[in-house]
């Protein structure tokens, strides 16, 4: 026998929760399912570690799990899932079957109806006359999954054809836009003098109170406006019969997911950071696991993200795909000095961008207050893009800010960017590697000379290397590495190119051999950003501007 769980995702709302225990009470009369047991993933009690124990412990290692939810955001998607996968591991053996999200359906829509149709004239038939005249604004909770938005505007569509309203407009309550304050002052702007504000909610809540706050201060500051606002679903009939519905589709496999517009598995604008994110559980306050009892905040509900990105060498142009869809999602931009400073000009105008500059002998931003400020943002529920010059890997740092991250619990990307190794070389018309010419390619850091203490650098054995050496951050200590290569064994003949500014309007290239760069370059006042590449492959150089 297969048990049923309904879950919830919680309120801090008394009403919400007795109409929440009162619907699974109700499908649990109907007798269509034998053991009905519901619970919250957080917030309210009875957590759902309780109603799947219940069910467990009555012996039921077969379940179906029902999202309650209108729609398919990040609860249905993936909380939930990874609440019964946590379950599962508390009960080997266990297996569920999970049922798809509630709307949009008839029987959602019908509730709507009737509940407008209650606040304009009861349930006297007469008031439909009053449909014509009467514009409606449908408020949804509001989601940063595009694809949940998209189904409240769906159900306001279905919610106007054949049903005689003026129109039906809809809006969001939190994390998207229409505001409910916006859809009103554009319906007045329609021209309507009565509307009905209807709350897509199933139970009341929070977000549901608000939404009547927000329509009373919109009402008191436009007095010539008849502004009502409809109840929510609420426990009804019509919804435990959808539940039940629901529950034999998930029995017979017929769930019909879209997943051609899921932000988790396909690359949406705006949206980026959250394809292949990891999806993990609510912590509930009576789970034994909710040791950290994280609260919400409604206004971003969804958990905060970092993504370090790396921006490439400089030009707003090469940076990755996934690196732009990130930064357009982005609501805080920490930045680099190296990173390509024109993508910010295209930020929105509400992202705060934070300057995480490291001026060499200038002004600098200490590391661990970088890290701090990625994990309170992304804490604070906000998405955050450490932008970063070339590959963040690469002499970049970025697994220092990955690791704070994840000390943090804070979910955390990582997009590889063109570092300036090979950018700039490429740039400049050199091949690192070339057939017949160079095998091998070395990549060194230049910021501490030959014979610091702190160097982990074998000078000599890279000396007797014969392909390919790049050396970044070597402007103040180019002349000390050369004489060093030239000592254990480098030809002092070899050919060096010095590349500034790579990629930009002002890059220039500077030749040199090995025991003449340190003179060259400092006669050609080579200033950061420099790369330093040497051996037989300068020699091809065939583009990019020169001195």
């Amino acid at each position: 026998m297969t048990g049923l769980v309904i879950v919830g995702h919680g309120t801090r709302s008394a009403a919400g929760v007795d109409q929440f225990a009162a619907l699974v009470e109700r499908v649990r009369r109907r007798g269509d399912v034998g053991d009905v047991e519901g619970g919250f993933i957080e917030l309210s009690r009875p957590p759902l570690t309780d109603a799947v124990g219940a069910l467990v412990a009555r012996g039921h290692q077969a379940l179906v799990a029902l999202p309650l939810v209108l729609t398919a955001a990040g609860h249905g998607k993936g909380d939930i899932p990874a609440a019964m996968f946590r379950e599962q591991q508390r009960h080997p053996g266990l297996s569920y079957r999970y049922g798809r999200p509630l709307g949009p359906h008839p029987l959602l829509h019908d509730a709507l109806e009737q509940r407008i149709d209650a606040v304009l004239a009861g349930a006297d038939p007469a008031g439909a006359a009053d449909r014509a005249d009467t514009w409606v604004a449908l408020i949804g909770r509001g989601s940063t999954d595009p694809d949940a938005n998209a189904e409240v505007a769906k159900v306001a569509r279905l919610l106007w054809e054949g049903r005689g309203y003026a129109g039906v407009e809809p809006g969001f309550i939190s994390l998207a836009q229409p505001s409910v304050p916006a859809v009103l002052e554009r319906l007045r702007r329609l021209g309507a003098r009565r509307i009905v504000v209807s709350p897509y909610f199933l139970f009341a809540g929070v977000l549901p109170d608000r939404i009547v706050a927000q329509s009373a201060e919109f009402a008191a500051a436009h007095p010539d406006l008849d502004v009502r606002v409809a109840g929510v679903i609420g426990d009804c009939d019509a919804l435990a019969d959808l539940v039940l519905e629901r529950h034999v589709e998930a029995l017979g496999g017929d769930i019909r997911m879209n997943c051609d517009t899921c932000a988790y598995r396909v690359l949406m604008p705006g949206f980026a950071d959250k394809v292949g994110r990891p999806q993990r559980p609510h912590d509930h306050p009576d789970d034994p696991v909710g040791h950290h009892h994280h609260h919400h905040g409604h206004d971003h509900h969804d958990h905060g993200s970092v993504a370090v990105v790396g921006g490439g060498p400089g030009p707003d142009d090469l940076i990755t795909v996934r690196g732009k869809a990130l930064l357009d999602a982005a609501d805080v931009v920490v930045v680099d000095r190296l990173a390509p400073q024109g993508l910010l000009a295209g930020l929105r105008p509400d992202v705060l961008v934070v300057d995480a500059a490291k001026v060499p002998r200038g002004p600098s931003m200490a590391q661990e207050a970088i890290n701090a400020a990625l994990v309170s943002h992304a804490r604070a529920g906000r998405r955050v893009v450490r932008l970063k010059g070339g590959d963040p890997y690469v002499f970049g740092r970025g697994h220092e800010e990955v690791q704070a991250c994840v000390a943090a619990g804070v979910p955390v990307t990582v997009v590889p960017g063109v570092s300036s190794a090979f950018a700039a070389p490429a740039l400049a018309g050199v091949p690192v590697t070339h057939r017949g010419v160079a095998h091998d390619v070395t990549v060194v850091s230049g910021h501490l000379p030959p014979g610091h203490p702190d160097s982990l650098v074998d000078w000599a054995a890279l000396a007797r290397t014969r392909g390919t050496v790049v050396l970044l951050m070597a402007v103040d200590t180019i002349a000390k590495i050369a004489t060093v290569l030239i000592e254990h064994g480098r030809a002092p003949e070899t050919p060096v190119l010095a590349v500034q500014d790579a990629g930009q309007p002002d890059q220039r290239s500077v030749p040199a051999r090995l025991d003449e760069i340190g003179a060259v370059a400092a006669r050609a006042d080579i200033r950061p950003p420099a790369v330093f590449v040497l051996g037989p492959v300068v020699a091809l150089t065939t583009t990019g501007p020169t001195d």
